[in-house]
């Protein structure tokens, strides 16, 4: 049976999108390009030992405060959208009288293919592999009532965190020290610093690697953010906020201060304990804690957007978030533009604070390109292709009455 009762089902065609979950997926892409910008500015990112270059107090700070407030958040929030969304999704195959199965089938298998394609030329470290693979876990748990849906995250989490702790008291007790980063670091820069073949090279011969790594790292917990978004949206969190009040307070009280203590220790061992076994203990507390702190910043972004300055913030970030794919596979094109054999070649030439830096200019420029784009367009480039897979036809390309850019 393919009609779930309770899901998210705005009224009339003006309510078809809710503005502030588009608001906060365009938040979300400002948060995963903070993060993804360093897998390509340095090569030192993710490896066992920070970069002998950049080791002044200010450039530990700046990768102190990306630590905290974005590392381990922003995946937990996209991954919590994409739930969500998937209540959306049901809605949107129940209004059309279509079985939703079928479609969700052919939407994951369209996300595969456009995964595939970006970490194997664009970011070996891409989410949308991962994302195809376990949406086909949510879509096999779509019958779970919220409360159960909400419950087996909780236990993803804490089992997951609970492996971690257990891995790191294992390396404690072997002695806990750092390996060095080994030859990763240096065959990257080759890699990046050289032609687009050797950049492409590299994508296509890590992508294996890194999608078995993201699976143990990321795995259990999108997946717990995928159940804890199915939840909300069939208790229509976002389209009834005021329902959820108490809820939101409790977040706020307790789990924002238990969020913010976990990412401080969480970024302090990444900055200052890198490879060692606190680093991995570190880690196990921020499966527990993190998503505590993503809750803060979804109570926060929906409690910001209801202010008369914040609404205006809302529909400045709203048409990034219907463009979400399209957004993202565009960061990763950029990012490599700037820092691999792509284009410039600048990695490893920036210091911490400079690459801090350009993460505004260049989310900015998506918000414009984002706002240009949807005048006289329905979807953005990769939306159209996966929508053209789920539906199994061709949808419409263009808005009705939308001024042709040639003027003609």
């Amino acid at each position: 049976m393919n009609r779930i009762p309770h899901t998210e089902a705005p009224a009339g065609p003006a309510a078809a999108r809710l503005l502030n979950v588009d608001a906060l997926r365009g938040f979300a892409l400002l948060g995963i390009l903070t993060v993804n910008i360093w897998a390509f500015a340095d090569p030192y990112y993710a490896a066992t030992a920070g970069n002998p270059a950049h080791d002044s107090p200010l450039d530990h700070a700046v990768r102190f405060l990306v630590s905290v407030f974005f590392e381990t958040k922003f995946y937990l929030l996209f991954s919590f959208l994409f739930g969500y969304s998937f209540t959306l999704q049901m809605s949107a195959a129940e209004r059309a009288g279509a079985s939703f199965r079928p479609r969700m089938l052919r939407r994951q298998a369209g996300l595969l293919g456009i995964g595939l394609l970006h970490g194997a030329l664009l970011f070996h470290g891409e989410i949308l592999t991962l994302y195809a693979v376990l949406g086909l876990v949510l879509l096999a748990c779509r019958g779970l009532a919220p409360r159960r849906a909400a419950k087996t995250a909780v236990t993803l989490l804490g089992v997951s965190g609970g492996l971690w702790l257990l891995l790191g008291i294992a390396d404690l007790a072997d002695g806990g020290a750092s390996p060095g980063a080994g030859s990763g670091p240096a065959e990257k820069l080759a890699a990046f610093s050289g032609d687009a073949a050797a950049t492409a090279g590299h994508h296509a011969g890590h992508f294996a690697e890194t999608f078995g790594a993201l699976v143990l790292i990321q795995g259990a917990s999108s997946l717990a953010m995928f159940l804890l978004g199915l939840a909300a949206g069939r208790v229509r969190l976002f389209a009834e906020p005021d329902v959820h009040r108490a809820l939101f307070r409790r977040i706020l009280r307790t789990g924002g201060p238990l969020g913010l203590a976990g990412a401080a220790f969480y970024g302090w061992c990444a900055v200052y304990r890198q490879g060692t076994a606190l680093e991995t203990l570190a880690f196990a507390v921020s499966q527990v804690t993190a998503p505590l702190l993503t809750a803060s910043y979804v109570v926060l972004g929906l409690a910001l957007f209801r202010t008369a300055r914040g609404a205006a913030v809302e529909r400045a970030l709203a048409p990034l978030g219907k463009t979400a794919l399209s957004a993202y596979l565009l960061q990763s094109l950029t990012l490599g533009v700037l820092f691999t054999g792509y284009g410039f070649g600048l990695i490893d030439r920036m210091s911490p604070l400079s690459v801090a830096a350009v993460v505004p200019g260049i989310f900015l420029a998506q918000l414009l390109l984002a706002r240009w784009w949807l005048r006289g367009h329905r979807y953005g480039p990769a939306e159209w292709l996966l929508r053209a897979v789920t539906v199994a036809g061709l949808p419409q390309w263009r808005k009705q009455n939308a001024p042709n850019p040639q003027g003609s």
